[in-house]
């Protein structure tokens, strides 16, 4: 069913400061879609009301066929953590655990990690990281950090992956490797991906481009 938007407007502080207005768009399943315009432009903002993160000040939030201001805290927690996963520029892993500790971050809040430590073990063997799965995040290079993290965010099997400027810590070459994850699972997993980019090479990987300028879609 996909992610549906409506009439959204987003606007922080006293005086209220305008950061979305008026955005309407419809996210399908399976997409792979890209969040693009210059800073400040409204994207980050987006990307969070798009997955729950943020409310919207007016407008409706609609996720495969439920009104999201219809569900009550527990449920969206339930839905964010089952059917979504996050990934960030900076990577946020929890410096004193291990890789495979790590990647099951998701999977401890829900008591399931023994359920899903075999999917842990194999994700990280898909990113070359079999060798570092003991490992410290401190013992890690930037780009193997950043696997990690998208690691973590697939290890429950999500409909939807969220990421903010996944790329933006990294050189090229681990920038390619984390977008050609990202191609694949969307391609093989058939994942929902909607991802915020500056980068236009990055940007020109999605099936579709949202273009936004001082918060709204152009």
């Amino acid at each position: 069913m996909g992610i549906n938007l409506e009439d959204i407007h987003k606007s922080f502080g006293l005086p209220p400061t305008s950061v979305l207005k008026g955005i309407n768009v419809t996210v399908n399943d399976g997409e792979f879609v890209a969040i693009v315009g210059r800073s400040g432009c409204g994207k980050s903002t987006l990307l969070y009301i798009l997955s729950t993160l943020d409310q919207p000040s007016s407008g409706s939030v609609e996720i495969d066929g439920r009104l999201v201001e219809n569900m009550d805290i527990g449920e969206v927690h339930s839905f964010r953590n089952m059917q979504m996963g996050f990934v960030f520029q900076f990577h946020h892993l929890l410096p004193e655990l291990s890789v495979i500790e790590n990647v099951l971050m998701p999977a401890l809040k829900r008591n399931l990690a023994q359920q899903k430590r075999d999917n842990a073990l194999k994700l990280i063997n898909e990113f070359g990281l079999s060798d570092k799965i003991n490992r410290l995040p401190g013992q890690l290079s930037g780009g193997e950090q950043q696997r990690v993290a998208i690691a973590r965010a697939l290890v429950m099997g999500p409909k939807y992956i969220f990421a903010d400027e996944p790329t933006g810590n990294l050189d090229s070459t681990n920038g390619d490797i984390v977008m050609g994850l990202f191609k694949r699972f969307n391609q093989e997993q058939k994942t929902t991906i909607i991802y915020v980019t500056h980068d236009p090479t990055f940007a020109s990987l999605a099936s579709r481009q949202i273009h936004m300028s001082d918060g709204r879609i152009i």
